[in-house]
């Protein structure tokens, strides 16, 4: 049995998972999440990995994977992109998924996958474009509501507004101007929600997505957005191939279970012997290359 861990650095937190192994058999024994929030990613990526270091108990790691923004963290054994990661996690979390739909803090990505979790294609949106999670975090900390309470206002709309601009600048501004209109705060939220879920069904079906999705990244566990792209989904569906749009609880943590999983590959593959890390130290072992 190996030990592996997975890092996710991303825009917005750093997501760490460390699994077991046994041939195809894989386990998730500790993971911890952490915004960002200004601080140096190289603290939260230590905090993070520390904490999900003991809760797990282990002593030593076979080999420790980054993915996202973390190929410079000088205790890793070796990095995987984020596609890479985001495939494979998200068929873990949902074995009958054929793609999943990243959500991330600055842009949204859908990629196809094949059963074995590699990459066929994939298409990305524009890091302007406001279906971002920064762009929703910041609507909703103009409305004054917590992430947490999006999903569930958005699934209480009634006459959802509508929000057609594609910039993120332009599309805050309309939501300014829906506040002093009176429009409602689950409105608002509906409308933005219905916005993001057509460019992401435009992005699933540019792909050939067909069959389950898996949502993954910081936005997976906004039931609103879900519900919304499914909807998206479902009105302008012309080409006869059903989707369905899922999410999971450990959405979040798709790209570091990916990345564990491909470092378990790795460590078997290239028959590395040794540990890559132990908890005395969080460097490399020489054997580790």
């Amino acid at each position: 049995m190996s030990v592996t861990a997975g890092i996710d650095v991303g825009s917005g937190a750093v997501k760490a998972v460390i699994m077991t192994s046994q041939g195809d058999e894989h386990r998730i024994i500790a993971k911890c999440v952490s915004r960002i929030r200004r601080r140096e990613i190289v603290a939260v990526v230590n905090e993070v990995f520390s904490t999900a270091v003991d809760q797990a108990g282990v002593e030593a790691i076979d080999y420790v994977a980054t993915t996202g923004e973390g190929e410079d963290i000088d205790f890793a054994t070796g990095h995987f992109y984020g596609m890479t990661t985001h495939a494979r996690g998200g068929l873990f979390l949902e074995p009958e998924s054929t793609a999943v739909l990243d959500v991330g803090a600055l842009h949204s990505r859908a990629v196809l996958m094949n059963r074995q979790g590699k990459v066929l294609t994939y298409k990305m949106t524009s890091q302007c474009a406001s279906g971002s999670g920064q762009f929703l975090e910041n609507i909703a900390r103009y409305l004054g509501v917590s992430q947490a309470e999006i999903g569930e206002l958005s699934l209480q709309a009634d006459d959802p507004e509508g929000v057609s601009s594609i910039c993120a600048v332009l599309a805050e501004t309309d939501v300014i101007n829906m506040v002093s209109r009176g429009i409602s705060t689950p409105n608002i939220l509906r409308g933005i929600h219905d916005s993001m879920g057509g460019r992401f069904a435009r992005l699933l079906r540019s792909i050939g997505a067909v069959g389950v999705v898996l949502m993954t990244g910081g936005l997976a566990s906004d039931v609103g957005l879900v519900a919304a792209t499914q909807e998206a989904i479902n009105k302008h569906d012309k080409f006869g191939r059903p989707l369905e749009i899922k999410g999971h609880p450990d959405s979040i943590f798709a790209g570091a279970i990916g990345a564990a999983i491909w470092g378990d590959f790795r460590h078997m593959k290239l028959d590395l012997g040794g540990a890559a890390w132990t908890k005395n130290s969080t460097q490399r072992s020489s054997s580790a290359a």
